[in-house]
C-alpha cells in the first residue's frame, strides 16, 4: 500500500503520523490578526492539537497504540480543520494540510 496513509519502511503509520503532527505544529501560526475576536479560536484550536498530542505520546509510551494513533488523528484534524478555515496560517502547504484552493 503506498500514499499519505501507507506506512514507511521501518516505520509505523502512529510514528508517522506523530511526526506529521509534530511538524504542522511547529509550521502553523494564528491565522487572524492579534486583536480580532478569530484569534482566541485560533489559540484554541492550537491547544486542542498540543493536548492531543500529548495524549498520542502518553498512550504509545503505555503501549496503547490504537488510542494513540486515536489521539494524534485527533490532534492533526484540528489543525487541519484550522488551516481550512483559515484560522490558522498553514503556510501554503497541501502536503501537511488539506487546502481549500
Amino acid at each position: 500500500m503506498s500514499g499519505p496513509g501507507a506506512p514507511e519502511a521501518g516505520g509505523s503509520l502512529l510514528e508517522r503520523y506523530l511526526r506529521l503532527t509534530r511538524e504542522a505544529l511547529e509550521l502553523v501560526r494564528p491565522g487572524p490578526p492579534e486583536r480580532s475576536f478569530l484569534r482566541g479560536g485560533s489559540e484554541d484550536i492550537l491547544r486542542m492539537a498540543r493536548a492531543y498530542l500529548e495524549d498520542a505520546v502518553h498512550f504509545r509510551d503505555a503501549g496503547d497504540r490504537e488510542r494513540a494513533l486515536a489521539a494524534v488523528s485527533y490532534a492533526h484534524g484540528w489543525l487541519d480543520a484550522g488551516v481550512r478555515l483559515g484560522l490558522l496560517d498553514g503556510r501554503e502547504d497541501g502536503t501537511r494540510f488539506t487546502l481549500f484552493r
